[in-house]
């Protein structure tokens, strides 16, 4: 299996960072296989989603975060900033992790189809991505 980590500065605010690119140089170190790459954040804070990106759809996932998971007292888990138990949470709803078929060396995307990294923690504004290619 070829895998390789690398950091992600998602900064003081809730963030949908895209990593599409940052998969598609992974896989070019690769070459022109077939196979599944999974796409992991070892957090316990943040989650990986496929989603469009750029036309407001990952703005609109902030807010929909937003409304279901407010940052206010509610959380049994109060370390950190306030709210900061529904970081804790996100992963429940957005998974920390994503596999997507690749063929011939490229993903697999739809047309309007990117891979990102939802980080809604503030206290934490570095993270760490693994991409793991498992060929076929």
């Amino acid at each position: 299996m070829y895998s390789q980590e690398i950091t992600v500065r998602t900064g003081a605010n809730p963030t949908v960072a895209d990593l599409t690119d940052s998969a598609q140089r992974f896989l070019a170190g690769a070459g022109r296989v077939d196979g599944l790459l999974h796409v992991f954040v070892p957090h316990a804070t943040a989650g990986v989603a496929i989603l469009e990106t750029g036309a407001g759809s990952d703005e609109d996932l902030l807010t929909a975060l937003d409304e279901l998971l407010p940052a206010d007292g509610r959380w049994r888990h109060r370390h950190g900033s306030p709210g900061h138990g529904r970081d804790h949470v996100l992963p429940a709803l957005i998974p920390p992790y994503a596999t997507v078929p690749v063929l011939d060396g490229r993903l697999t995307l739809g047309t309007w189809q990117s891979i990102c990294l939802v980080d809604t923690n503030i206290d934490n504004p570095v993270r760490t991505v693994r991409f793991s290619l498992l060929s076929g």
